[in-house]
């Protein structure tokens, strides 16, 4: 087993140790609180999915907390609950967490209930089929909320049929063919010990948690063997991209607009830069796309811009969701507001306020323990590198002007993908916004 020691000014020590087999545990020591986050994170997401595969993962997450060779589903819940904990779980495109928050006292218990799950499931036929039913009513519910549809839509409009461009619930058809057998496989080819990473953070000594991993996993021989941890995923192919307008046509009262283009993948150097700009253009309540398009002529409720950023791709988007009969303008204004920042840039406040953003939300959102512990496994997951807090604020720091107005006028100017969900029964009269 090897230990090492990250050295963190602003946090307890970041401890990182290999166990055999591959497994990693990467542990923050916060003394000043009573509980602990504790999250086991599997290396896969629904990137990883092959052709009839699209789905799986998040599939595979419902069916974990269905029961193990020792347990029911009620006692995973039950005995997490009986301590005043809570658990749950997630699926994203490039990993698979799930994690619990409980006393200090009982992280053994946490440890064993997760460990349990991650690696003896049944995974019985009754329960994939009985759970298919919830998968299929959690696509609905995502069909019925237009502010989630249009983010699928989008991606999909912009990566098609590419891993990047299908969506982390897969679709309806794919759910209702996908069988045990398929699912199961699925668990077994990827659920193993290098694909792994077990993070804490709370009220804990390091030696201690990877005592309690250790016993945890072993069973069944999950440690066995001399396999090598998995590399970070800090590059891929990049999908083909696409432009132009994708329509769900829906009779509700408001028109939800996303316009994308193709932004940074996730370990661009730029990154930062890119921080900022957001920040500046749709991050606040005094960001421009704020302010002209809500509080200067009332155009929209809801207006904000983000960034996406995957090993292989990214994009930068803009949502906004108005009164049907409002969608051109907002549109129109939208597209000016890009046009002006790609032309001229941010304004010196504009660059002030971006960084005392990045700053203040990169800090605050550290208070949490859940936080640290999500911080810790993206570094060994996907960013390979677990720069102190200090380090990072140096880096939103050298963000200069320039810098901005570089990246404003490439990523800007290129011809946008547009989702729309609202009650309209065509492309049309939307096409001439992307020109």
């Amino acid at each position: 087993m090897q230990t090492s020691t990250v050295l963190d000014e602003d946090a307890g020590p970041v401890r990182r140790s290999v166990l055999p087999g591959g497994l990693r545990v990467l542990t923050e020591a916060v003394p000043t609180v009573r509980s602990v986050a504790i999250g086991v994170w599997i290396g896969i997401g629904s990137v990883d999915e092959r052709p009839g595969e699209a789905g799986a993962t998040h599939y595979l997450e419902h069916l974990l907390f269905k029961g193990t060779r020792r347990r029911s589903a009620l006692d995973i819940s039950s005995e997490i609950e009986a301590v005043g904990g809570d658990i749950n779980a997630f699926t994203a495109k490039e990993f698979t967490c799930y994690y619990a928050r409980v006393l200090d006292a009982d992280l053994a218990v946490a440890v064993d209930v997760l460990a349990d799950m991650v690696t003896s499931s049944s995974i019985e036929a009754a329960e994939v089929d009985a759970e298919r039913e919830v998968v299929l009513e959690e696509i609905a519910m995502r069909d019925d909320d237009p502010s989630d549809a249009v983010h699928d839509l989008l991606t999909a409009r912009m990566w098609g049929d590419s891993p990047l461009g299908r969506s982390i619930l897969g679709t309806a058809e794919s759910i209702q063919q996908m069988r045990r057998d398929t699912v199961y496989e699925y668990y077994q080819q990827h659920y193993r010990a290098p694909n792994i990473v077990v993070t804490a953070a709370g009220n804990i000594e390091h030696d201690d948690v990877v005592k309690i991993v250790s016993e945890a996993f072993a069973p069944n021989g999950f440690l066995a063997g001399d396999d090598l941890p998995a590399r970070a995923r800090t590059s891929g192919t990049a999908p083909g991209v696409d432009s132009g307008v994708t329509l769900m046509s829906r009779p509700i009262e408001q028109a939800n607009l996303l316009l994308a283009m193709p932004g940074l993948a996730r370990n661009d150097t730029r990154r930062f830069t890119l921080g900022v700009l957001n920040a500046a253009l749709g991050g606040g309540m005094s960001s421009r796309l704020f302010q002209e398009i809500r509080e200067n002529r009332g155009l929209a409720y809801s207006v904000f811009s983000f960034a996406a950023q995957h090993a292989a791709a990214g994009l930068f988007g803009v949502y906004a969701g108005c009164h049907p009969r409002k969608a051109d303008e907002v549109l129109e204004v939208t597209r000016g507001i890009l046009a002006d920042v790609a032309s001229s840039g941010i304004t010196d406040d504009e660059l002030m306020r971006g960084k005392g953003q990045m700053r203040g939300g990169l800090v605050l959102g550290l208070e949490d323990t859940s936080a640290r512990m999500s911080r810790l496994a993206k570094s060994e997951l996907v960013y390979d590198e677990l720069p102190s807090i200090d380090e990072l604020l140096a880096r939103i720091d050298a963000v200069t002007m320039d810098d901005v107005r570089e990246l404003a006028s490439w990523l800007l100017t290129s011809r946008p993908a547009l989702a729309v969900v609202g009650p309209f029964d065509d492309t049309s009269r939307f096409e001439s916004v992307l020109d």
